[in-house]
């Protein structure tokens, strides 16, 4: 067992990692920023609640041996990649065709738990993050540290893409008329976009 500031050390650092991994700009939070922005904080928390538990879910079983399939198939890869493909295409074309209005007409396709959770499956670079995460922290294989790296990512990685919801929500104050906000929709469909293209040739 690990003294305590040994113990506490880990902590810190499995935290630094789910925080720099979770806060920075990626489709997810792209997406969840423009929720902010049409649905407000609250409702896309479900998003934001989505995509915690779908990555941490993809975390947990990559610690506990699923990164071992990918080594024994590895056009799984490929498989996960043309999917993620299609499934940001298909989530920025939803984005750009929004009509704007602030969460009323649109409210029916709003955020949901599982468009975060899937898009964090289909997503290779939440693999590699999950597969690089349990390697750094876990990689003995010992239950009690997996278990623990995945709640503590939970609790930080929740935290982190509900900063994203709110900033949102926060500048939608700003953008007000439907007119600003489904230009603002717009560019980050385009960004979703570009995020697919950088799948494709990266």
């Amino acid at each position: 067992m690990l003294p305590f500031s040994a113990t506490m050390s880990l902590y810190l650092s499995m935290a630094s990692f789910a925080l720099a991994a979770s806060i920075t700009p990626g489709p997810v939070n792209i997406l969840v920023l423009s929720s902010g922005v049409q649905f407000g904080f609250r409702p896309s928390l479900r998003l934001v609640f989505g995509a915690t538990a779908g990555f941490c879910l993809l975390l947990l079983l990559i610690g506990l041996g699923l990164h071992q399939l990918l080594e024994t198939f590895p056009q799984l890869t490929t498989v996960i990649q043309w999917a993620g493909v299609a499934f940001l295409l298909f989530m920025a074309w939803k984005l750009f065709s929004s009509n704007g209005e602030l969460g009323k007409s649109d409210a029916g396709s709003g955020p949901s738990v599982m468009t975060g959770a899937v898009m964090q499956w289909l997503n290779p670079k939440a693999w590699l993050a999950s597969i690089a995460g349990m390697g750094a922290y876990a990689s003995s294989g010992a239950p009690t540290l997996i278990w623990e790296f995945t709640a503590i990512y939970f609790v930080i990685c929740f935290a982190a893409i509900a900063c994203w919801a709110y900033a949102g929500a926060f500048l939608s104050r700003f953008l007000g008329e439907p007119s600003r906000i489904r230009m603002f929709n717009r560019a980050m469909a385009i960004l979703l976009a570009a995020s697919a293209i950088y799948l494709i040739l990266g």
